[in-house]
This record gives structure tokens, sequence and C-alpha cells, in this order.
């Protein structure tokens, strides 16, 4: 593929010895200034060099998708604390054998909520069985947040329909490990979440967003603000689970108190089915 290295590449091969030569022997984060630049970790983690780190951030990602042909994405947020329908039934046979009301409560939730985790499932299936039947310019890849949860279950839709997908993970100081049906070569980590966030909003093409906590809220928001304010194309904002989002936002009051426009409110739509989430994608776009 352009701009792909071959790994079996001579020059690459010599280059990756030269690398590794810069550290033999040596701690890695003790100032050296005899060593490449570019292989010098403790320059490269400077406040100086805050600015290249950013570029790579970018440039990476950028040039996988390119490579492999993804331009347009629809974007799945949704809460990394769900389950599948099976996990939930699992974790709620032992917090029955436990006998506590906290573990049992937790597992109620989870069983409750676990119809989420099966329509995100769904819904990448259902777009990446689309995608297989188009060519380059009109094709939509799953693209989340990288991991567990409504984010694992889109990735897995994908998957199983035969297709690819994209994970845009986050280092975090808990560890947030990427789920294992992001496509190899598409599961990316960032250190800046504002670097994550561009890479989100420059292919995507939808935006649905699953029930979640401060982070699907962060990303919904600050994707209509985007829209609203034309820092961003318009695109379709799909909140999945009308009863979930109308308890927790209330935008007519934002209206009634002169904080945003009545026509605002028609940046996003509420849905309750697969069905109807790919409907308005479709009619977005018109096809």
């Amino acid at each position: 593929m352009d701009g792909m290295l071959d790994p079996h590449d001579r020059r690459l091969a010599e280059a990756w010895e030269i690398l590794k030569a810069q550290h033999e022997g040596a701690d890695a984060l003790v100032p050296e200034s005899n060593r490449l630049a570019f292989a010098d970790p403790e320059f490269l983690l400077r406040r100086e060099t805050r600015g290249i780190r950013f570029q790579l951030e970018m440039l990476k990602p950028d040039l996988a998708q390119q490579a492999l042909g993804i331009e347009h994405t629809v974007v799945v947020f949704g809460s990394a604390r769900f389950r599948s329908a099976e996990v939930a039934a699992q974790q709620l046979t032992l917090a029955q054998q436990e006998g506590s009301p906290e573990a049992l409560a937790r597992a109620h939730t989870l069983v409750r909520n676990a119809h989420f985790y099966e329509q995100a499932r769904a819904l990448g299936k259902t777009i990446t069985q689309h995608t297989l039947t188009q060519t380059n310019g009109n094709k939509m890849f799953i693209c989340t947040g990288g991991g567990p949860g409504i984010m694992e279950a889109a990735n897995r839709g994908a998957h199983e329909a035969g297709g690819i997908s994209v994970g845009l993970n986050i280092a975090l100081p808990h560890e947030q490990t990427p789920n294992p049906y992001i496509t190899p070569g598409l599961s990316f980590k960032f250190h800046y979440f504002a670097l994550r966030k561009m890479h989100f909003m420059m292919r995507a093409k939808a935006l649905v967003a699953f029930p979640g906590g401060f982070g699907t809220l962060d990303e919904l928001f600050e994707t209509l603000t985007l829209i609203q304010c034309k820092k961003a194309k318009p695109v379709p904002i799909v909140l999945f689970g009308t009863d979930y989002w109308k308890r927790l936002f209330n935008p007519q009051v934002l209206v009634e108190e002169g904080a945003v426009s009545a026509e605002d409110l028609d940046l996003f739509k509420y849905v309750d089915s697969v069905e109807d989430a790919w409907h308005v994608i479709r009619a977005f776009y018109q096809f």
C-alpha cells in the first residue's frame, strides 16, 4: 500500500538496529546529547517538543486509515461499563450467589442495560454489511473509542459482519486496553484527548450516542457545539435510547432561557431501534 513501510525492507531493518543501538546499556530518560534526536525519549518528552508529539499523534492514525481506504466513519459512543446480555446474566448469577445487596443492584443494572450493548452490536453489523456492498466513496466504517462496553459492541458487530473498524483508544491512569474486535492495524492509542477528538471528527459522517457517562456527554456536546458554530460540517447526530436521553437532558430549557435557538434542537434525533438509527443516517445522505 502507498506510504506503508515493508517490515522486511533492508533499510528499515538497518534503521531499527541504529535506533536500538542508541539505548544499549543506557537509561533512555537520562539526557544524552549524542543520541539521534528522533530516537531520544528524553528529548521527545520535553515540554518544548509537545508540538512534535501533537503532529505524530495526528499523522500516524491518519496515514494508517488512508492506506486502508477509510474516508468516512460512523462514530459510536456510549458507556464503557455496559456488558453483553450473556455477560450480564453471568454477573447476575454470581451476585445472587454472593448475596450482597450492592452487587445485586449492580448486576440488575447490567442486565437492564444489556440491550444497548446488543443494539450497538447490531448497528455495527448493519452499517458494515452496507459498506461491504459499496464503492470507496460511499463506504462508512465503524469508529469507536476502542474500549469495552458500547465501544466493544459496535466494533464487534463490524467484525462479525466481516468488515473492518477503527478504535481510538486513550492512555489513562488505570489502563484501558483495546477491545479484541478492532481491526489489527486500526487500533490507535492517544496521549492527548484533543488529538483523539480531532480524529473522531475528521472522518465522521454520523455520530450515534448510546447511553453513557461523562465521556459520552463530552463527545456529544463537543460535536453539537462544533456543528452549531459551523466549525464542522453538519452530520446526523443520533441519540439512541429516548427515555435515557430525555431524563438526562432537557434541551427545551436551553431554548426557554435563550441559551440556544429553537432550530438548534434539530441538530439531533432520538431513536430506539437500529432500524431507526440507520434510517436517520440514510435519510440525511439520501441513499
